[in-house]
């Protein structure tokens, strides 16, 4: 099991839970559609590694680093 920012440009996933943490960050995610066994496509990412683009339910949303490591998940 990976975090999100462990799959490359180009790369798919699928979300398989989060870490432990803030209950309100992970209300946000929920609320973007990151919600376990969802697919997704890495989209961008920016020159220095922060943002992180992903491409989710038709959407693009874009995560900073130290947000995205919250996510687990599981490369396809």
């Amino acid at each position: 099991m990976n975090t999100l920012p462990g799959i490359k440009l180009g790369g798919k996933g699928r979300v398989s839970g989060f870490e432990a943490g803030s209950k309100s960050y992970r209300r946000h995610l929920l609320s973007l559609g990151l919600t376990p066994g969802t697919e997704f496509q890495v989209t961008r990412i920016a020159p220095l590694g922060d943002p992180i683009e992903i491409r989710v339910r038709g959407t693009a949303i874009s995560l900073r680093k130290h947000e995205a490591t919250v996510v687990l998940v599981d490369e396809i």
